[in-house]
């Protein structure tokens, strides 16, 4: 097994209290307070209201009425009233679809279509803003660590400058000597500056997703890691398309618009309503036993109603059109988002290979630049190298170790995006097996 672990220094805020902020601790975070996650999870919650209120459609309908009318002229004849001028009605009613040709069955389906749609939105926005926490994490410890490789140089060309004055002060050096090494010391401090200043807005970025104070100390602990070991191949495009959160909604997608273009499909067709009502009211035709029009009698009434749409202008054949033409657009969206997760896959094994490889080169590179200072050192104080030779292999040094660092930076991020492409969980840490 090769290891090879850069250990996080140089903390951000030198604060013995700054509380530890691991990768997995700033993921939690995120998840609690992020404003983006808590939208989706309301989404969630309000496709699941649509479901329910969609399966009422299979439920009666129950209401209570009163009513009262008052009439200024009634019929009569011979004195004799046929209504009172007063009238009241109050009943309880109960109404019921009984038969719509699979309609509401339907309705049913796009909304649960919709509730498992905004689980995967859901998902994604997790997904999304885990991966953006990622990336900041590890830019920072990047940052961090680049800071600490200018400040080795910076540290390497003052004291070569400390050299270079005293042997122009005893005559050995030239003014063009001394002026080149400080025109190298002060681009040193500028590309540090530029990686501070970077630095601190991603240390913003962070704060934000994570929900973290601007006045609260901020340590963060990580490392950039690799491990190799033998045996493990890319996983199959298939398995990619299995686990993709954007397969599954594109696909779940288009199974609600076949829906809707069936609903659209049986909009013309007739509906059976059942409805039944039980009350009191006046006004009925007077008896032998109650000659008083004003006497409160109950009732029941029942009925069946059936419903067949002649002509809507044109509406239900617009609609199934509608729906015939979203049905088509959701399939080639679904198709589309299979076609991008086979080349992201693609894409991501590509290159975690090579910056695999990257590692071992730009290893090497650091250690030939490391031997190659040191000579230039030695050669420098017995006078056998300029000083523009030794400052070209302090140069080519740092250069080294940042590419190194870049070389490892890359695989981190190349691993979590290939577990990303691959629809793996993303909370693992950075190790992955390579044939």
């Amino acid at each position: 097994m090769l290891l090879v672990t850069a250990a996080a220094a140089l903390p951000f805020i030198a604060d013995a209290g700054a509380a530890e902020l691991t990768l997995h601790s700033a993921l939690s975070r995120m998840e609690e307070n992020s404003p983006a996650l808590r939208s989706a999870r309301e989404g969630v919650n309000a496709a699941d209201a649509g479901v329910e209120a969609k399966r009422s459609g299979w439920l009666p309908e129950i209401a209570a009425t009163a009513t009262y009318g008052y009439r200024d002229r009634v019929s009569e004849m011979n004195g004799m009233q046929f209504m009172p001028n007063d009238s009241y009605d109050a009943r309880i009613s109960a109404s019921m679809m009984l038969f719509d040709f699979g309609r509401t069955a339907k309705s049913v389906n796009i909304a649960t279509s919709g509730r498992n749609a905004a689980g995967y939105r859901l998902a994604l926005t997790q997904r999304e803003l885990s991966w953006a926490t990622i990336q900041i994490f590890y830019d920072m410890l990047f940052l961090r660590e680049a800071v600490g490789v200018q400040d080795k140089e910076i540290a390497a060309l003052e004291k070569n400058l400390d050299i270079t004055m005293k042997r122009y002060r005893e005559g050995v050096a030239t003014r063009f000597d001394v002026l080149s090494t400080e025109v190298r010391l002060a681009s040193a401090r500028n590309r540090k500056l530029d990686l501070e200043t970077e630095l601190a807005n991603q240390e913003i970025s962070l704060r934000r997703l994570a929900a973290i104070a601007d006045g609260e100390p901020l340590e963060l602990k990580g490392s950039f890691s690799m491990a190799e070991e033998p045996g493990l191949a890319p996983p199959p495009e298939s398995e990619a398309l299995q686990n993709r959160l954007e397969v599954k909604l594109a696909t779940e997608n288009a199974r609600a618009a076949g829906e809707k273009k069936s609903l659209a499909e049986r909009q013309g067709l007739p509906k059976i309503t059942g409805s039944v009502s039980w009350g009191s009211s006046n006004g009925w035709l007077p008896d032998t036993d109650d000659p008083d029009l004003g006497t409160m009698r109950t009732s029941t009434t029942a009925g069946l109603q059936l419903e067949l749409p002649l002509f809507t202008g044109f509406r239900t054949a617009a609609g199934r059109r509608e729906a015939l033409a979203m049905q088509r657009a959701a399939e080639q969206d679904r198709i589309e988002a299979e076609q991008r997760v086979r080349a992201e896959v693609r894409q991501a094994s590509r290159a975690l290979k090579t910056s695999r490889e990257k590692i071992t080169t730009t290893a090497l590179q650091v250690e030939q630049a490391r031997l190659a200072a040191e000579n230039a050192r030695i050669r420098h104080l017995n006078g056998l190298a300029t000083t523009l030779d030794l400052l070209d292999t302090e140069a080519s040094l740092a250069e080294a170790e940042l590419g190194n660092l870049q070389a490892r930076y890359t695989f981190v991020m190349n691993t979590y995006a290939f577990r990303k492409a691959s629809g793996e969980p993303l909370m693992q840490e950075p190790s992955i097996k390579a044939k």
